[in-house]
């Protein structure tokens, strides 16, 4: 013989398990204290870089190639992007290359030469994964410890 249990009871067992979980999930808080970073991150058996991007760029003549002394930033890698600087604003983007991790001496080929005794910037971007670099779709890359997008500025010799 089968037993029908109401409606009412099904709902008081929802909301009995639900604060059984958030019970379990909750345990050791106390009001006002912050969860434990643990609650937030993935575990994993392979070392992780953290997260956040740092670029290291000195002044160098004017031309049609720049290079980035380094970027530091972790798998899968970044597009690192020259940029103009116009009246202290990014402007147009003269090149860019892709890279997969921290590298050294990122030698990046430009569409158009820079000019000498002008201030440029080197700004990393996140890959979309489409095979091409545009700075329209893809997102500027946050150091995270900051929040601040990760640009470098540098000048060129006259």
């Amino acid at each position: 013989m089968m037993k029908h249990f109401s409606t009412g009871s099904f709902i008081v067992g929802i909301i009995l398990g639900v604060l059984l979980m958030s019970i379990q999930f909750y345990r050791g808080f106390t009001a006002g204290s912050e969860p434990p970073a643990s609650l937030f991150t993935a575990t994993s058996t392979t070392p992780t870089i953290k997260e956040g991007g740092s670029i290291s760029v000195a002044g160098q003549p004017a031309g049609d190639t720049v290079v980035v002394e380094s970027v530091t930033v972790p798998a899968p890698g970044v597009w690192v992007a020259v940029r103009e600087v116009i009246d202290n604003d990014l402007g147009n983007v003269l090149g860019a290359v892709r890279i997969s991790g921290p590298r050294s001496h990122v030698a990046i080929s430009l569409l158009r030469a820079t000019e000498p005794g002008r201030t440029y910037a080197i700004q990393l971007y996140r890959d979309d994964t489409s095979g091409a670099f545009d700075a329209t779709f893809n997102s500027a890359y946050v150091d995270f410890d900051t929040g601040a997008r990760a640009v470098a500025y540098f000048t060129t010799a006259d």
